[in-house]
């Protein structure tokens, strides 16, 4: 599967660019849409808590301008072509699920679906230690896993947005370590379509990402994190690219086991995200998206390292970040939901 072709370092900037700039035009017109249209969020005075009703389908600036970008920079493979099939496929679910028409059941089968249609490309993950059919068992499991993540912690203005341009700066940064110049371009595409997006959806949001966006960037991060190389010096660094999306995994386990030990079906919603509980707790969503960030950014350090020192390093990392792990999940757990029921 050729990745690589040779492309001028002047593209990386161009694509970027253009992601960027399509992405601060499209927002806005696609907000004054859904407004018009009443494709808006309603505040329900529980997890929905804004003043008053916000637009939905800021996804699909973020979708259109990466894929302008795209093609207006860069001649299409055939991997990068399933990769944005893919994503479609992906991004219509979100568009229908953001319309309320799709019951959650099909919109899984559709993200495996999607999935599928990677692996059938040859885009899967690949570890020299796992029988082909685990291989394709964990691809679609990890795509379909990180495309719900980016969606369960789109709950904070400006977090998931946030969250996802820092991860894809330093996938863009593994890609370069690769040699994958392509995956490397889209992305940054990927990068400044949502920082885009991201400029109108920081706190006080005027646009959210919906299903449409959140599942989009998940999918995407999760294929991009996938294709990359990582056991450059040790085994332990094919877990990097969970550490890099660790604020999203880490929500997403978290929510899992608390609805769980409340006996909570897993697909409804309930304040256990620690940006709500943070937000109940008084905790300004501005804040929450700096700590979030800052986060993101000492995970994505910590990963990079991890590909590059020893295997006895590796694990050391890997153990000091499962105890702080551990620590803020006692931490929120004791600080409870805040109004509302204990936890």
């Amino acid at each position: 599967m050729d990745l690589t072709p040779d492309l001028g370092s002047f593209r990386y900037l161009a694509a970027f660019v253009l992601a960027l700039a399509l992405s601060l035009y499209f927002t806005p017109v696609i907000r004054k849409g859904a407004i018009r249209y009443g494709v808006v969020d309603t505040p329900d005075g529980q997890l929905k808590q804004h003043k008053e009703p916000v637009a939905y389908l800021g996804g699909i600036a973020v979708f259109l301008s990466f894929l302008f970008a795209l093609a207006t920079t860069y001649e299409l493979t055939g991997a990068v072509l399933a990769l944005l099939l893919s994503a479609s496929i992906v991004v219509m679910l979100g568009l229908f699920d953001d319309l309320k028409v799709l019951p959650p059941t099909v919109k899984l089968a559709g993200q495996i679906v999607a999935a599928l249609v990677l692996v059938k490309a040859g885009v899967m993950i690949r570890l020299t230690f796992l029988p082909e059919w685990m291989a394709l068992g964990l691809t679609v499991l990890w795509l379909v896993g990180m495309t719900n993540a980016i969606n369960l912690i789109d709950v904070s203005d400006g977090l998931a947005a946030g969250v996802s341009a820092i991860a894809g700066l330093f996938l863009y940064i593994v890609s370069l370590w690769n040699g994958h110049t392509t995956i490397g371009m889209v992305t940054l595409a990927l990068v400044g379509a949502t920082l885009g997006f991201l400029a109108y959806n920081r706190p006080p949001a005027r646009i959210y990402l919906g299903d449409t966006g959140s599942m989009f960037l998940g999918f995407m991060l999760g294929a991009l994190a996938m294709i990359n190389h990582y056991t450059f010096q040790n085994r332990v660094a094919a877990l990097a690219p969970v550490v890099i999306l660790g604020v999203p995994l880490f929500d997403t386990f978290f929510v899992m086991g608390a609805r769980a030990l409340r006996r909570i079906p897993l697909m409804r919603g309930s304040p256990d995200h620690f940006a709500v509980r943070l937000r109940n707790h008084g905790v300004p969503a501005g804040m929450i998206a700096a700590m979030s960030y800052l986060v993101s950014g000492l995970l994505g350090g910590l990963a990079l390292t991890m590909c590059k020192v020893a295997e006895e390093a590796a694990w050391a990392v890997l153990g000091g970040l499962a105890l702080a792990a551990l620590g803020v999940v006692l931490g929120l757990w004791r600080l409870g939901r805040g109004p509302g029921p204990s936890a």
